[in-house]
């Protein structure tokens, strides 16, 4: 009888200790409002090629992601360096590791993650139209499919109106873009037409790879007045082959976005992408966290947009710049 009491005092007191121990971590859970039980996170980060706006977007999203989680989130970002390829690859590798979560920053690591997996979930960012790049004929808003994410796509309507604010006598515009990037068309055939009703004159110059910028930008530059480039990757990391052939030529280039513009450009109308990246990386939380469904998730765009300009570009080509348009700061070269 006495073995059995002892028994039962210790048994009662390792269930106390059990109850406490339990108590003590939903406690714990509660007041870091993190509602993850401890779990840990892998996510895979594709980038398509480094450049000042894709960098930005992958930072926004880690920092994000990282204020929410701390240490329990992990990331695996690798860069395609600008192959299409190779965002297959590293997206395979991201499936055969079993990631909790794809970032695929720019189209085509979008369209390769689309076809690598539908099981993991799966956010864009840097991609200007999800319809295009998914090619989803009737876009609701959200994709249906294990995919969401953040835009990048200015208004280009209005994109059209500030070139026809600072060109208002000029007549021809050449368009100029990567053809292997299906949104920096789709860019350049919306904006055509509202340029187009402005009375330009438009002319597009597509180019296959970086191994044809330089000799594409010379004919465009050698029969435009005024060069637009729309958010494409590929323009975006080669900015000072476009420099060094349409300042010479006297030729000012509107660009997409304001890395770009650091670049090679005169003026932009852009958006943040560390912002967009940062929305992104919250969309993320919901998902790993809460349990939000990708497949209904709205894709998200930039909350507001900038007229922005480059002064030393401008002052090169003696261009003035109207009110209304801010100065982008650049690094100053000694």
């Amino acid at each position: 009888m006495k073995c059995r009491k002892i028994i039962a005092m210790a048994l009662t007191a390792v269930m106390s200790l059990s109850l406490t121990a339990c108590g003590g971590a939903d406690k714990g859970t509660s007041e870091s409002g993190s509602g993850d039980d401890g779990k840990t996170y892998n996510v895979g980060i594709c980038q398509l090629v480094q450049h000042d706006a894709l960098d930005a977007a992958t930072k926004g999203f880690k920092d994000a992601l990282t204020e929410k989680l701390g240490d329990k989130v992990t990331f695996d970002e690798q860069n395609a360096q600008g192959d299409s390829p190779t965002c297959a690859t590293i997206i395979n590798s991201f499936v055969s590791g079993n990631v909790d979560l794809i970032l695929a920053n720019a189209t085509a690591p979008l369209q390769a993650a689309v076809s690598g997996t539908v099981d993991i979930p799966i956010l864009g960012t840097s991609v200007t139209d999800y319809a295009t790049a998914l090619d989803i004929k009737e876009w609701k808003g959200s994709t249906g499919i294990n995919v969401s994410g953040t835009s990048d796509l200015a208004p280009l309507d209005e994109q059209a109106a500030m070139i026809k604010e600072l060109f208002p006598d000029a007549k021809k515009i050449g368009l100029f873009y990567c053809s292997a990037e299906a949104n920096s068309l789709y860019q350049v055939e919306t904006i055509k037409t509202y340029l187009e009703k402005d009375g330009y004159t438009c002319t597009n110059y597509s180019f296959v790879d970086s191994n044809d910028i330089a000799s594409v930008i010379a004919n465009a530059a050698k029969n435009s007045e005024v060069i637009y480039i729309p958010t494409d990757n590929t323009a975006a990391a080669n900015t000072e082959v476009v420099k060094n052939t349409c300042v010479p030529a006297g030729v000012p280039v509107v660009v997409g976005e304001v890395g770009m513009c650091k670049g090679c450009g005169v003026a932009t109308l852009s958006i943040s992408y560390y912002d967009i990246g940062y929305t992104t990386g919250e969309m993320a939380y919901d998902i790993l966290v809460n349990g939000t469904d990708v497949s209904s998730m709205p894709v998200k765009y930039a909350p507001k947009v900038t007229k922005q300009y480059n002064e030393s570009i401008c002052k090169e080509l003696k261009l003035e710049i109207p009110e209304g348009y801010e100065k982008i700061e650049t690094e100053e070269k000694e």
